[in-house]
């Protein structure tokens, strides 16, 4: 570490890590974590009417007539009071697991117990009151009493999101909750209307577009049982069984760590939504083999951050991003990841391509013999996860019951690992493995509770001024009609403002600034938000910020810049491929059958070509110099872009690379594969 220490030329933005400091949870924390958690997660399916759902459709006998008759009788709670409940719950044990300060972090201080409890007395306050916060509009004129408590519940709502997600989101959260007080002095399109204190303090506490508003909604509707899934994935071993399983599949392949962990990290990032957890969980075990087999430090640290990074985008998860889109873009949440799907795909069979070859160009080889496990005893051994996934996926595309499908796949999956350890005579699922779930889900959800509060204060305060349906609206004049230049436009603002904020905060921020005009502007909704969902994500890896690559980069005692830098060339698809799929929604799966084949077929064509050029090495040609790879670059993006004509432009500078390279091999100037 200290080697990564030298290297770093540095110091980059500071994201907080959404994993808390395991000092914190033990004895009465945890405790807390556990029982919140559990009666959040109750809450949660009494919302959704889950067990409603399973009484209707499995029979009220048995176990279903004894639990509602004598444990649990479903009840109507109206939306304003579960969210301030589940605020309350889950935002108190923000300051329980998160410290203020470092030196905090293996105990819990007094003030911290202060704030749990004050939470917890704020939340209960709006939420005993929530019938009347909607009928007597609290929110524009409320009792004394209402206007101190959500004034704390603000104040509160701040620090948690400094504690949860770091001290750039907690500066940006901050500039918008005040906004509303000097917006009438900022010049043109982002004037807004004079603003007192307890005016904008009740708009964010008791108002439907702040606190409560679309992300919380989106968390405690829909979220929270994919979060429990992920959480359920991990405990049974499904970590252990994904990595092993690429590595079965892919280990023996020439520079096979590589492609296992561009795999591995796709689909961890996918259920978490977390770039830099991500990065640090499989980092530590996939940079170090690819190091082994030959893959210089700086290569290793890029190929983990941009595997990491792109997991967001990769569905069935997507990690809280999918979710927020859906509810965004009122949307059914299986039509967002079946859009998703195709430019994500592309993204890491670039990934794939590109690590291929420069194993083929530099000769690496893969893991030796002994280190990778047999596949047909890894799929039996771990068949109940990729069961219970593809059990999640038909649940979401097929049946389209997204609110109930999470935790039909957690019953699942449990089930299946406990009958199939049973079986074998192994350790099964049993009550320690329940509440270590709850406390790796807990761990997560109030992570995201805590940022979500905070997003939607810069929600609410674009809301009241009207300065987000302005900046849009400003964004489209000076466009004038230009998409080519609404596109640019937007890309630079969402990489600008996506900085150092952490996946799902991006989206929601740019969805209030940005998503308007990518609408407007005549674009495909679904890929205007994914385009600048994106361009948002960019900075993880891309200098300066890079923080994913700077994570990286530390794991792998490299220098964080050049890490950085071969990290934004590794993924340097994502620079494009958003253009591409905005101006041709065959790419997410919008059009005629036939069209969609053609582009989706040329576009695979075509992110083959850029991985070429990229790493100068084209299959049965061998190494290409800058001239080749010049032109393979450009006939790339001809053939991402749909029109006819710039396929067979393409087409036809491959075939002229290919020729003219062979030609150059046989007469001895490069080297074949």
């Amino acid at each position: 570490m200290a080697r990564a220490a030298e290297a770093q030329p540095y110091e980059p933005i500071a994201v907080a890590s959404d994993d808390p400091p395991a000092g914190r949870i033990r004895g009465p924390v945890r405790t807390i974590l556990i029982v919140f958690t559990a009666i959040a997660l109750v809450m949660n399916m009494n919302k959704i009417g889950l067990i409603n759902f399973m009484i209707d459709n499995f029979g009220t006998e048995g176990m279903f007539l004894w639990w509602t008759t004598n444990v649990y009788e479903p009840t109507l709670i109206i939306d304003t009071s579960y969210y301030y409940v589940i605020i309350g719950l889950l935002l108190s044990i923000v300051f329980l697991i998160y410290p203020l300060r470092k030196k905090d972090a293996d105990h819990v201080p007094f003030y911290d117990w202060g704030l749990f409890f004050l939470t917890m007395v704020a939340a209960a306050y709006l939420a005993w009151n929530g019938e009347r916060i909607i009928q007597e509009g609290w929110d524009l004129r409320a009792p004394l009493s209402a206007t101190i408590m959500a004034a704390i519940i603000c104040a509160i709502g701040l620090e948690g999101v400094r504690r949860a997600g770091g001290g750039i989101l907690f500066g940006v959260c901050l500039f918008f909750f005040f906004y509303p007080m000097f917006a009438e002095y900022m010049p043109g399109f982002l004037w807004g209307p004079p603003s007192e204190v307890s005016e904008f303090v009740r708009q964010h506490a008791m108002g439907t577009e702040s606190i409560i508003g679309v992300p919380m909604r989106a968390v405690t509707n829909l979220l929270i049982g994919f979060l429990v899934f992920g959480s359920a994935l991990v405990v049974t071993g499904g970590g252990e069984f994904f990595l092993a399983f690429a590595t079965a599949l892919l280990g023996k392949t020439r520079g096979g760590p590589a492609k296992v962990a561009i795999i591995s990290s796709g689909f961890f990032g996918s259920l978490s939504g977390s770039v830099i957890s991500n990065v640090v969980t499989t980092g530590k075990i996939t940079i170090p083999t690819m190091k082994r087999v030959g893959y210089p430090p700086a290569y290793a640290g890029a190929v983990e951050a941009c595997a990491s990074t792109g997991g967001a985008l990769m569905p069935p998860v997507m990690g809280a991003v999918a979710f927020l889109m859906a509810e965004n873009l009122n949307m059914p949440y299986a039509d967002i990841i079946i859009a998703a799907a195709v430019p994500a795909l592309l993204f890491y069979l670039t990934l794939l391509l590109q690590v291929d070859n420069y194993a083929a160009k530099v000769g690496l080889k893969g893991q030796p013999a002994e280190e990778i496990p047999d596949l047909w005893k890894t799929f039996v051994s771990g068949w109940h996860y990729l069961f219970s996934l593809a059990a999640l996926i038909y649940m979401l595309i097929g049946m389209r019951i997204e609110v109930f499908a999470p935790y039909f796949a957690t019953f699942i999956l449990i089930g299946a690992s406990y009958i199939t350890n049973k079986i074998r005579g192994e350790k099964t699922f049993n009550w320690r493995d329940m509440i270590e779930l709850l406390v790796d889900a807990g761990k997560t959800i109030v992570n995201i509770v805590g940022i979500l509060v905070g997003i939607g204060m810069i929600i609410g305060a674009l809301s009241l001024t009207g300065v987000g349906p302005a900046f849009s609206s400003e964004l489209l004049r000076f466009a004038d009609g230009n998409v080519y230049l609404l596109l640019i436009l937007g890309a630079v603002t969402s990489f600008v403002l996506g900085m150092g904020m952490t996946v799902s905060a991006c989206y929601i921020f740019l969805a209030v600034v940005m998503g308007g005009a990518m609408v407007d502007g005549g674009l495909n909704p679904v890929a205007g938000h994914l385009f600048i969902l994106y361009w948002g994500m960019m900075s993880y890896i891309t200098p300066p910020v890079a923080v994913a690559a700077v994570t990286a980069a530390t794991i792998a005692g490299a220098p964080a810049m050049e890490t950085g830098f071969k990290a934004m060339r590794l993924g340097a698809i994502l620079f494009v491929l958003p253009f591409f799929f905005v101006l041709n929604p065959t790419l997410i799966l919008v059009g005629d059958t036939f069209s969609i084949l053609h582009d989706v077929t040329t576009a695979v064509v075509a992110v083959w070509m850029l991985a070429s050029a990229l790493e100068g090495w084209l299959y049965g040609a061998g190494r290409l110099n800058m001239v080749f790879r010049a032109i393979l670059a450009i006939a790339a993006l001809g053939a991402l872009h749909p029109d006819p004509v710039t396929d067979f432009i393409g087409l036809g500078a491959l075939a002229f690379v290919y020729i003219a390279s062979r030609f150059m091999r046989i007469n001895g100037k490069t080297k074949a594969a």
